[in-house]
């Protein structure tokens, strides 16, 4: 069914928590918002599910102005980032509460409780303690529980939070899998970029109680409206750069080739670890080569995130080769093409401060 947040907000105790929030999500559709901590995501949830009172603004479910819908009768099934689970009940049971209250019968839970433990991969673990379970099957049980109702709306609140990095990545790939076999619609909240971008078809970013950018995640990371929206999607060196009155960019580094046309005036470049190459690298651009010394390192698994100093701008370079020293000297070239030219003072609503 169909989703639609319409001018949401919520004050409370004379804070604004969330301030004018609009989103459509279409029948079927996953929307992972995505935003850090305490920037109103919970409080968002907590609004669709009925379980925090709007100050104003609706949610409305398939034409279903939800307002006055107690919280059980809205169809909406939510997933709390600590599992909440029942620990004096085992996995069955903890699956089998939303039905029950439901009031659906013994055979009808028996069902359905297998059904959705089989399609998050626990088939078999009816009968057992939740104590004794792991994080990610801990996980796994609240997401069956969320899903056993067949909710119209799944809301899922940092449902890989409280795991650990190893465990959320293993586990990222299965709760894709079965949000999709679930075929609900899902708004999908987090503050990890990974997350949203493997999860979501869209991505809405909240910050600060206020939505931002809605978009594929392709547009987010290539066509973000604002400083922040770039650097929240991911690592990104921001310099200051100027279109002149011909329309091309100038960088501290000399002029780019750089995709336009882009109005003259002041602007701000975001330079991505994929848009600096060393200027030996097979297939390098030819350009002004950069003589960059080596800041600072940081291992990600498959490549290092190395901080480049060039003159009084700093870049980031993706190094696979792992070969690049603390304090040793190389030459660089930026990728025109891979730079994102942004108006100095973008806001995320396309405006200016």
């Amino acid at each position: 069914m169909s989703l639609v947040i319409e001018r949401v907000g919520v004050d409370l105790d004379g804070a604004t928590i969330l301030d004018d929030v609009s989103l459509e999500l279409a029948a079927g559709e996953t929307v992972a918002v995505l935003g850090p901590s305490g920037g109103g995501k919970s409080t968002l949830l907590r609004v669709i599910a009925g379980l925090q009172p709007a100050s104003r603004g609706r949610v409305v479910l398939d034409g279903r102005d939800l307002t006055t819908v107690p919280a059980h009768r809205r169809g909406v099934g939510l997933m709390f980032q600590d599992h909440a689970l029942f620990p004096h009940r085992d996995v069955a049971a903890n699956v089998a509460f939303g039905l029950r209250m439901r009031g659906a019968s013994r055979p009808e839970m028996a069902s359905r409780v297998g059904e959705c433990l089989e399609l998050v991969g626990l088939a078999g673990f009816d009968r057992r303690d939740v104590g004794s379970l792991s994080g990610g099957e801990r996980q796994r049980v609240a997401l069956a529980r969320a899903l056993a109702p067949g909710p119209d709306v799944l809301l899922l609140d940092e449902p890989l939070g409280s795991l650990d990095r190893a465990l959320r990545d293993r586990l990222l790939d299965d709760l894709v899998a079965v949000i999709r076999a679930a075929a609900a619609t899902v708004l999908h909240v987090t503050h990890d970029r990974a997350e949203a971008f493997a999860v979501g078809e869209r991505i809405a970013v909240l910050r600060d109680g206020r939505l931002g950018q809605v978009g594929t995640p392709h547009e987010l990371w290539w066509r973000p409206r604002d400083e922040a929206t770039a650097l929240l999607v991911g690592p990104a060196a921001v310099v200051d750069g100027v279109v002149d009155a011909d329309g091309a960019v100038v960088s501290p580094w000399g002029p780019l080739a750089v995709a336009g046309p882009h109005p003259p005036g002041p602007v701000r470049l975001v330079v991505r670890p994929d848009a600096v190459v060393a200027a030996d690298a097979p297939g390098a651009p030819s350009g002004p080569r950069l003589v960059a010394q080596v800041r600072g390192r940081t291992f990600r698994g498959d490549h290092d995130l190395v901080r480049l100093g060039v003159g009084d701008v700093e870049l980031l370079l993706a190094d696979r080769g792992g070969d690049v020293g603390l304090g040793a000297t190389l030459e660089v070239v930026v990728v025109p093409s891979a730079v994102i030219v942004l108006p100095a003072g973008a806001t995320a609503d396309g405006g200016a401060r």
